[in-house]
């Protein structure tokens, strides 16, 4: 009767959740999480392994798809201001967190957690206001930088945490550095072999295929580097954005590939994902003293970090524009969520900690997508590019 009352349930928000998230004006995936966190206060929802396990999966595949959002080829030019500001964006975001932190004598863990970028839920931007808005296609360029770096902190965090400082730890610091370079090396001759035979790409993902070997083939690359990184045993949201950069990389001429793939991510894997991140929060929990005040100053210090940091690109953006590309980095929930569990069950946070996190999760999801639509509402008049910008 569990798994009968979690199968309905799930079904039931999967349905509704779209339709209270437009009556209500908050974004789906909060709704999805305070829907389960009210599943399982009435019992409806439990911690079931098979629950648990496809909410992974749909962890991953969000991953996945924020893969396939990056361009690896806004990277090739080295002079491209954009990397020089986005390098430095990441500094003053590290910076301005961990003086946060030592204001308000915060657990120095914190030092990992607060500055972490998601492209998750860049994406659910991109349905609602297109690839045209300048400030979020910088976003998801900056963005992948940030999430790069805070995916190989959380290996990192993650080994430290599960093993401590010692001979295991090292072990995984080579693993990444070697996957790395393993990968890198892949890109590179790939590059090679599919300029001297463009062919070779059609002839794997057709144009007119009716046995859908482009969701085949990608499929069994996710599975791929998901197998990979359990087998190196690091972070194996790692493996599912690098897969999901290989196929863009590589298969660019399937246009209609990211749309068909984000219909079954967008529709099933990821609400569940959702769901189960809800179902973990126990509703008693906001009574606990200072529980909501802790998650509020969490997510002040979030979103003022990256508002303040995103200045410098103030010769490329609008004012309006750069607190909207602050205010699209402000939503790290699936990394946030991701590193605060294991955090958590290392014992190196306590259980009000990781509630904190989960409460400012949703805090800043709705927050920064209403305060997104009411800044796009009042209009946003696009500054012209500088022209230093153009040169370069």
């Amino acid at each position: 009767m569990n798994e009968i009352a979690i199968i309905v349930t799930i079904s039931v928000i999967l349905s509704i959740s779209p339709f209270f998230s437009k009556l209500l004006r908050i974004p789906t995936p909060a709704i999805e999480i305070m829907m389960g966190t009210i599943g399982a206060y009435y019992g409806f929802l439990s911690d079931h392994y098979l629950f648990k396990l496809i909410a992974e999966v749909g962890f991953f595949y969000l991953m996945f798809m924020a893969g396939m959002e990056v361009d690896l080829r806004l990277f090739n030019n080295k002079k491209a201001p954009i990397m020089r500001e986005g390098f430095l964006y990441l500094v003053l975001l590290y910076a301005v967190s961990f003086l946060g932190i030592l204001y308000f004598d915060l657990d120095k863990i914190l030092i990992i957690l607060l500055p972490m970028i998601s492209v998750g839920l860049i994406l659910a931007l991109h349905k609602d206001y297109g690839k045209d808005a300048r400030w979020l296609n910088l976003s998801m360029v900056v963005g992948t930088m940030g999430e790069l770096t805070s995916i190989a902190l959380l290996t990192f965090a993650g080994a430290a945490l599960e093993y401590g400082i010692g001979i295991e730890l090292y072990k995984t610091i080579l693993y990444l550095v070697l996957f790395l370079l393993g990968i890198f090396l892949l890109f590179k001759c790939l590059r090679i072999v599919f300029w001297w035979y463009p062919e070779l790409k059609t002839f794997l993902m057709p144009h007119f295929d009716k046995e859908e070997k482009d969701i085949r083939l990608s499929m069994a690359i996710f599975f791929l580097l998901i197998a990979i990184m359990v087998f190196l045993h690091l972070e194996v949201a790692f493996g599912a954005f690098i897969a999901g950069i290989f196929i863009n990389t590589f298969f660019e001429h399937k246009k209609e590939l990211p749309e068909k793939l984000s219909s079954f991510g967008f529709g099933f894997l990821v609400p569940v994902f959702f769901i189960y991140i809800g179902s973990t929060f126990k509703l008693d929990a906001l009574l606990s003293d200072g529980l909501i005040t802790n998650a509020m100053l969490i997510t002040a210090i979030m979103i003022f970090a990256r508002i303040l940091a995103s200045f410098v690109f103030i010769k490329m953006l609008s004012v309006k524009e750069v607190i909207l590309f602050g205010l699209s980095h402000s939503m790290p929930l699936t990394l946030l969520i991701a590193v605060a569990t294991i955090a958590y069950n290392s014992h190196s946070i306590n259980y009000f900690l990781y509630l904190s996190f989960v409460l400012a999760s949703i805090f800043e999801v709705i927050l920064v997508m209403l305060s997104i639509k009411i800044i796009m509402a009042f209009g946003l008049k696009n500054k012209p590019h500088h022209t230093k910008t153009k040169r370069d």
